[in-house]
């Protein structure tokens, strides 16, 4: 019943202030991202694009972050991270609190996007296309461009948000591409982020999150024969968080 009442109460601020103020500074972190990517560096783009913008709307939301495991991170070490994947909150908490400078694997399609693919080209992230193997080998060797000196990629093995926040079957791409970069992946749980935004709702509520950052798990002795076996380690290793 408190709950209820309390969500209630919240309605008010969240659509008169901050949704209106969450698609204003959108556009201005957005802006200043690409901006700072092409006068400084992609790094510091991205910091001010991703970072800081995660934690102002966290902030605002309210979300209130506990991180664990953060000695496990090599610093200069680029990693694939691999997350479960349980609201659209889960990138204001991996953004705003894993401390990497990271990039996203994007749909080619998103290239031709006015704006959103000018914008997201710029800040670094990574477009990769499969469609046969000349571009796919090309995408993969500008993707191994970026990713050093500890940048490193994050994709979401399950494919979409869970509903329940339970693990839903992985897919093998994210595992392929570790193996394809032949970067270690870094485990990662995220807890709790279901309850402030569930999927394909509109129910946004304050609550509390969690993340777990996990020992990286070296690839050199998997491959395309044995990735299920590295699939099962990854998400055994994110489930014991849950």
């Amino acid at each position: 019943m408190l709950r209820k009442l309390l969500y209630i109460i919240y309605q008010p601020y969240k659509w008169l202030i901050f949704i209106p103020f969450l698609i204003v500074n959108t556009l201005f972190f957005g802006v200043m991202a690409v901006i700072i990517s092409l006068l400084i560096n992609q790094k510091t783009g991205s910091y001010v694009g991703g970072v800081l913008w995660s934690r102002l709307n966290a902030l605002l939301t309210p979300m209130f972050v506990k991180v664990y495991g953060k000695e496990h991170i090599i610093p200069g070490t680029s990693y694939v991270i691999i997350p479960n994947h349980q609201s659209v909150y889960d990138i204001f908490l991996i953004y705003g609190w894993l401390g990497i400078d990271i990039k996203w694997i994007m749909k080619k399609e998103l290239r031709k996007i006015p704006g959103i693919g000018f914008g997201s080209e710029k800040v670094g992230h990574i477009f990769l296309d499969r469609s046969n193997k000349r571009v796919a080998l090309e995408s993969l060797m500008e993707a191994k461009k970026k990713l050093i000196n500890g940048s490193s990629v994050v994709i979401f093995p399950e494919g979409t948000r869970s509903k329940t926040g339970e693990l839903i079957p992985f897919k093998r791409g994210a595992f392929k591409l570790a193996l394809d970069l032949g970067l270690p992946i870094l485990p990662v749980t995220v807890s709790g982020t279901k309850n402030i935004l569930p999927t394909n709702t509109v129910n946004l509520f304050p609550g509390k999150a969690t993340m777990f950052i996990h020992k990286p798990v070296d690839i050199k002795d998997y491959n395309e024969n044995t990735v299920h076996e590295l699939m099962d380690l990854i998400k055994e290793t994110i489930s014991s968080a849950l």
